[in-house]
């Protein structure tokens, strides 16, 4: 019985490894994301709730009966509703996730080839059972053995970066980051080579790819993006990439769900300052208006706010910029207010005349998806927030919703926010109730948020519509919006969020 337990197992795990190898590279390689995730999918719906139970029974009843053990294989044709290759996220096999399937394979097979040398079906169903944590496991053990691998680019562009003169700035922020790089590079270019980091290339591989394919002869300024998931990340970007300017543009409860608190969040993020000549930091967030009152005396800090009236050295508020309290422009519309503050003081920083950036200001790039406006062939607006998840922005997107849809008919699409650890249902809650008293249709997608969601619409009169995935909610909005009306798609879940 123990052969035939050993084969159904041995097959089954390949089904089931690869939507648990498809998560972990989704969720960067980070342990225990894979474990986290397969509670939550096992945990979500009757069907999948009732096939973790048929599992749980398989493996404590192969303890007396080693034939229920075949219920924790037969269980792996869920969790349902997470597939193998993705919708919205199909897995690539890179390098690195052949090495963490090898691993993991290597784990599993030499619990099921111990179990059969034991004779023990509970140890059997355990492995199978545990196969997410074994995923882990091995992102775990891969981590350093990763991070040694990828010396060589490192050191490399270390290197180029060091001959090639350039000064760096260096952004970071909860949010905001690539609009801020994408508005600093603009600025900068009209009087300086500059070079920015692509896309959101913002960790230590993504950056040694940017210097090292994207550092040209002669550039003056590389602008790099700088993101973290914990203490020391960009405490170690920085030894390599070592800044002259160093931005912190917004802090929030993005990504809260790791760091538990924002107090840990600003000490993660103010790593970017050590060795910085000059600090360019929004005041905005009490907690960064206190980072830079430290910071004041020890470096040259130039402050900035996105809101009206601050006492920031340069403030972007209403349709106006201000500069030591000098009204010295006017911004077009549909500008992020602090990101553009953020880049104006970045650019003071680097000696840049004031004049070169005011010119340049009209022509400022509007970022991928982060409340880019289109109108559909139907006549309605669309303005795709899609990249955006966290509290402020969400608001900001709803702001532009009302202001474009005027007197037509408002609709919001969204799945909610993710990774605001336990803030997460009550931001999403309260975003629902204050969107429920604005728009007319909220359309919820997918399950992750849809009962805080749901709770919060009830708050307003907006009518609420329940659907499956993004690809539905489009359709709902195709069939029901038309010329005058306009959808705001607030944030976009990938496939592997239950």
């Amino acid at each position: 019985m123990i052969w035939v337990l050993f084969a159904v197992s041995l097959i089954a795990t390949v089904p089931a490894g690869l939507r648990w190898l498809r998560v972990a590279q989704r969720e960067h390689y980070l342990a225990p994301s894979v474990t986290t995730f397969a509670l939550r999918w096992w945990g979500r719906g009757f069907a999948n709730r009732a096939l973790a139970a048929v599992a749980l029974a398989g493996v404590i009843g192969s303890a007396w009966n080693p034939w229920l053990g075949l219920l924790v294989p037969l269980a792996q044709v869920g969790p349902i509703g997470l597939g193998l290759k993705g919708r919205t996220s199909a897995m690539v096999w890179t390098g690195r996730l052949r090495r963490v399937a090898a691993l993991s394979g290597v784990f599993a097979l030499m619990i099921y080839l111990v179990a059969v040398f034991l004779e023990s079906a509970l140890l059997m169903t355990v492995g199978l059972f545990s196969l997410p944590t074994l995923v882990d496991l091995s992102l775990v053990v891969m981590a350093p053995i990763e991070k040694r691998m990828g010396r060589r680019w490192v050191d490399q562009a270390a290197a180029r970066l060091k001959s090639s003169g350039a000064k760096v700035v260096a952004i970071t922020g909860s949010y905001g980051k690539t609009t801020t790089k994408q508005y600093a590079a603009h600025l900068l270019s009209g009087s300086l080579r500059t070079v920015a980091s692509p896309a959101s290339f913002n960790n230590r591989m993504g950056l040694a790819r940017a210097i090292n394919e994207g550092l040209i002869p002669g550039t003056e300024v590389f602008v790099a993006e700088m993101g973290t998931y914990g203490p020391g990340e960009i405490a170690e970007l920085t030894q390599w990439i070592p800044p002259t300017v160093s931005a912190i543009v917004a802090i929030g409860p993005v990504h809260l769900e790791r760091f538990k608190t924002e107090e840990r969040i600003v000490t993660s993020k103010a790593e970017i300052l050590d060795g910085a000549e000059t600090a360019v930091i929004s005041i905005d967030h009490p907690l960064l208006a206190e980072l830079a009152a430290k910071t004041e005396g020890g470096k040259e800090l130039i402050t900035v706010s996105g809101v009206g009236g601050s006492e920031a050295r340069v403030v972007v508020g209403g349709s106006r910029l201000w500069v030591d309290g000098v009204d010295v422009a006017s911004v077009p519309d549909q500008i992020f207010a602090v990101n553009l503050a953020a880049a104006i003081g970045i650019g003071m920083a680097l000696g840049v005349e004031l004049s070169a950036l005011l010119d340049r200001i009209g022509g400022l790039p509007r970022p991928e998806h982060r409340q880019t406006v289109s109108r559909s062939d139907r006549g309605f607006s669309i303005i795709d927030d899609t990249f955006n998840s966290n509290p402020a922005g969400a608001r900001a997107g709803l702001e532009a919703l009302v202001e474009i849809a005027a007197g037509g008919r408002k609709t919001l699409v969204t799945p909610g926010m993710v990774e605001l650890g336990p803030r997460q249902y009550e931001e999403n809650r309260v975003f629902a109730a204050e969107a429920s008293t604005v728009v007319d249709d909220l359309v919820i997608v997918g399950n992750t948020n849809r009962r805080s969601l749901r709770e919060g619409a009830g708050m307003g009169a907006a009518s609420v519509t329940v659907v499956a995935s993004r690809e539905a909610a489009v359709e709902w909005v195709r069939q029901n919006l038309g010329p005058g009306d306009a959808v705001l798609y607030e944030n976009d879940l990938p496939d592997h969020y239950p």
